[in-house]
């Protein structure tokens, strides 16, 4: 973000807006912001999902940030109180969601994104006063420090979303926050997605694969670490957190919404877990 606005948040946001448009009903997923976000980029990302949309990359990132986002937002319906966003970017939740006026929201990402972040929301007319920002240098911030000064209760359960980033940090890096996280209350839960390893990929993740490899890598921005699910929870689980699930993206919403007409397809390429923070950290 440091050589300028981040090209991750900005395609996972033009992608949840693009499947609003060039998918058909039924809709994975609703994000009736990301599109006015986005601003005078709107038209430009969006077109290449008008033109292209059919592309491997394309309906396969459509599917991939709208299945994670489903999945992970209905988790709040357990009544968890406070919700923090690991790696926040262009993330709508608090500026849409009827749960934002119960749910305390923590957004936590770099300060240049978030003071970008904020430049959007003002440009757009949104009230960014639903989300306290955290700004965090996780080279040099102590996560818990900044999230407790924002007004984070470590004494109540939360919600956690790790998403879209995992893959792009080395294993002790994800450890580390994993350390961090260690210290919530108990009855915690992570929503955390990883890439999976090469082996466990089906057909339509190799081909994403394929694609996506190199143009994230080309943009600077490669892939660092991919797990089996049988390893990620061993590493969960020195962190104390014990695994409910493992879920792709074809688990990750109702099975009737992959009955479709158009080319939005499920791919085995990364998944998510879900964890909980059982406060018996092993590490």
């Amino acid at each position: 973000m440091e050589n300028g606005p981040s090209r991750t948040a900005m395609i996972a946001a033009a992608s949840r807006a693009a499947h609003l448009i060039v998918d058909r009903e039924p809709h994975l997923f609703r994000d009736t912001v990301a599109g006015a976000l986005l601003g005078e980029r709107a038209d430009e990302l969006i077109g290449y999902h008008r033109r292209f949309g059919d592309h491997p990359v394309l309906s396969g990132t459509r599917s991939q940030v709208n299945a994670r986002s489903h999945y992970t937002e209905a988790r709040l319906e357990d009544g968890f109180g406070q919700y923090v966003i690991l790696g926040a970017g262009l993330d709508t939740f608090a500026y849409r969601s009827p749960l934002a006026g119960r749910v305390a929201v923590f957004e936590v990402d770099h300060p240049t994104t978030q003071e970008w972040k904020r430049e959007l929301l003002d440009a757009a007319g949104i009230d960014a006063a639903t989300a306290e920002f955290v700004g965090v240098d996780f080279e040099r911030d102590d996560l818990a420090a900044e999230l407790s000064a924002h007004g984070f209760d470590r004494d109540k359960p939360a919600l956690v979303s790790w998403l879209g980033v995992s893959m792009y940090l080395t294993e002790a890096a994800i450890s580390a926050t994993l350390t961090t996280l260690s210290g919530f209350a108990p009855g915690t839960e992570l929503v955390m997605e990883y890439a999976i390893a090469p082996e466990l990929r089906d057909e339509s993740g190799r081909v994403y694969a394929e694609f996506a490899l190199n143009a994230t890598a080309g943009q600077g921005e490669p892939f660092l670490s991919f797990f089996s699910p049988e390893d990620l929870t061993a590493l969960l689980d020195r962190h104390g957190f014990t695994v409910a699930d493992h879920v792709s993206q074809r688990e990750a919403v109702d099975a009737a919404l992959w009955q479709r007409d158009d080319g939005l397809r499920p791919a085995d390429f990364c998944r998510l877990v879900r964890a909980h923070n059982s406060g018996r950290t092993r590490i």
